[in-house]
């Protein structure tokens, strides 16, 4: 499926789906003669490393003409200032209660204008990368911020005649555009001092002002990307997906769902000691079908933190780009990274899809499992969940922690336990989609829903062996699972050492907390937003259930 990149005369008219004040205002922007359109990566790279502030590193990028660099190429290093992170609380997506379209239409328009004088530079990539799910992208941005339209070209798949091949197989989705994204990272505005990341999803456009963390703009296409799968017949996903390839010819695929910081990458990623030939779809961003089960990758590339890999690390081989890291001499002189988050917290890179050397960009085996990522001390290691509705509301009511990736409003507290439903902040669309869409891959396709604890259990920190081991357990078929306590759609594979005690009434008290906690997060759905986010009363009885069975 593909998106429409341009329209007939006739298809014109002000009632078209297609159009909308937001979106004929950003895409305008795109046709004036202060606009330069950018051919290959390679020409963006050369920008980039002119571009003012830029660190060019002496650390050589890995077969650069493999991904569409020339050779001799180097890792390009650029550091933003004081934020480091997402800005949540600068998102207005039309169509939420209290978002003002026609106040932010002018601000926008106020903001092409002032660009007037400038230099901009059009980039174009794809989003999806089989012909599939193919969504054509466009980024505007100004002069000065070429290292940013670089990492977004790197992030995505740049334009290639082999892309732009698969990209006319795909069939054209009804409805729905292109994307356009304008961004300029100078803007300032008296009632955004946090910024403005404003998205017109069912136009497919969007407005990214005043912020310069790359963060923003990539999550900011995939937002729409997301927003496109979704109305047309896919569950989005934040999260990483792998598949065993197991000795008895069989498979298993596995998705993992967790925020920055929860593992997913690392979990994805897991070579497991060589015990498994293992595929990776990718660490951040992908679909499933709901039609046959199978799942697209959104992205060739990987965004990854750089807070666990000192510079002697061999994955850091795969590097081309870096953000937020400091920079240093070696001993023969030359410029080499300081990474760890000796400079600042969340420092940053985009690594080449070489980094996984059995990559794919489909799986075509249906998924066999989910499993959610949170950061719950009344947690055991892993728990199976039983029956559709309560695996897919436990995915609505997903818990964890505020990390380094982002930018907090002032009074929020960063050690706060938050749900964040199904680890997707960036969703522009009902909940209850997602929940639908879950719940029928549970109900429907057989997936099986799990969830690791990959934080604290009470005091102890769970270490990753031990989640790796129950994963390892799962995919062989040897994972023990029983009945935990009184639930009646929950079971426990016991762990030495992390076993809750249910007749300690302390524990008791905090799990029930927990649950109710989970209750109350899914009712409240019913009043933000005007009712947006609204689940089915079944949602919130599958947990209520729950915490009758404690009593």
């Amino acid at each position: 499926m593909a998106t429409k990149a341009k329209f007939g005369w006739g298809e014109l008219k002000k009632t078209n789906p297609m159009f909308s004040m937001a979106r004929t205002t950003i895409e305008t922007a795109f046709y004036g003669n202060n606009v330069e359109n950018i051919k290959s990566l390679a020409e963006c790279y050369k920008l980039a490393k002119h571009a003012p502030g830029t660190v060019v590193t002496d650390i050589p990028v890995e077969r650069p003409e493999e991904i569409g660099l020339e050779q001799g190429a180097k890792v390009l290093l650029f550091n933003d200032g004081a934020v480091t992170g997402r800005t949540a609380a600068a998102r207005r997506i039309a169509g939420e209660p209290g978002v003002d379209i026609n106040k932010i239409c002018a601000e926008i328009r106020d903001a092409v204008y002032n660009t007037r004088s400038r230099k901009l530079y059009n980039a174009r990539a794809y989003i999806g990368l089989h012909h599939d799910f193919m969504v054509r992208a466009n980024l505007l941005i100004p002069e000065s911020h070429e290292m940013l339209m670089y990492n977004w070209l790197l992030n995505f798949q740049y334009i290639t005649n082999e892309y732009t091949k698969m990209y006319r197989m795909s069939n054209q989705m009804n409805n729905e555009g292109d994307i356009y994204i304008f961004a300029d990272p100078d803007w300032s505005h008296p009632d955004y001092p946090l910024g403005l990341a404003f998205f017109d999803p069912l136009h497919n456009c969007a407005a990214i002002l005043g912020m310069k963390y790359f963060g923003e703009l990539k999550k900011g296409t995939l937002t729409l990307a997301w927003g496109i799968a979704n109305r047309n017949g896919y569950a989005s996903c934040h999260g990483g997906q792998k598949r065993y390839n197991l000795p008895n010819g069989k498979s298993f695929v596995a998705g993992v769902f967790g925020l920055s910081g929860s593992g997913k990458s690392t979990i994805t990623h897991a070579k497991h000691g060589g015990k498994y030939d293992i595929t990776v779809l990718h660490d951040d961003a992908f679909i499933i079908s709901t039609k046959d089960g199978s799942s697209v990758a959104l992205e060739p590339s990987y965004f990854d933190k750089t807070q666990d890999y000192p510079m002697d690390s061999p994955d850091n081989k795969y590097l081309l780009s870096v953000q937020n890291v400091g920079a240093t001499l070696d001993d023969d002189g030359r410029v080499v990274l300081v990474t760890e988050d000796i400079r600042n917290g969340n420092g940053r890179a985009i690594k080449s899809r070489l980094w996984s050397p059995n990559r794919v960009d489909k799986i075509d085996e249906p998924v066999n499992a989910i499993f959610y990522l949170m950061k719950d001390p009344s947690l055991p290691p892993i728990l199976k969940i039983k029956g559709s509705a309560l695996s897919s509301v436990m995915g609505a009511a997903l818990a964890t922690k505020r990390t380094s990736a982002e930018r907090l409003a002032p009074g929020v507290d960063p050690d706060a336990l938050v749900f964040e439903s199904y680890a997707n902040p960036f969703r522009t669309y009902p909940l209850k989609d997602d929940y639908e869409k879950f719940k029928y891959l549970f109900e429907h396709r057989g997936v099986d829903c799990y969830i690791l604890n990959t934080g604290f259990m009470l005091e102890r920190k769970i270490p990753k062996e031990i989640t790796l081991g129950c994963l390892e357990a799962v995919v062989e078929g040897t994972a023990d699972f029983r009945q935990w306590g009184n639930f009646s759609e929950i079971e426990i594979m016991e762990v030495e050492g992390f076993i809750p005690d249910l007749s300690d009434e302390a524990y008791k008290d905090m799990l029930n907390a927990r649950l109710k906690d989970r209750y109350d997060f899914i009712k409240s759905r019913d009043k933000e937003k005007g009712g947006y986010d609204m689940l089915p009363e079944e949602a919130s009885m599958a947990i209520k259930q729950l915490i009758d069975e404690m009593d």
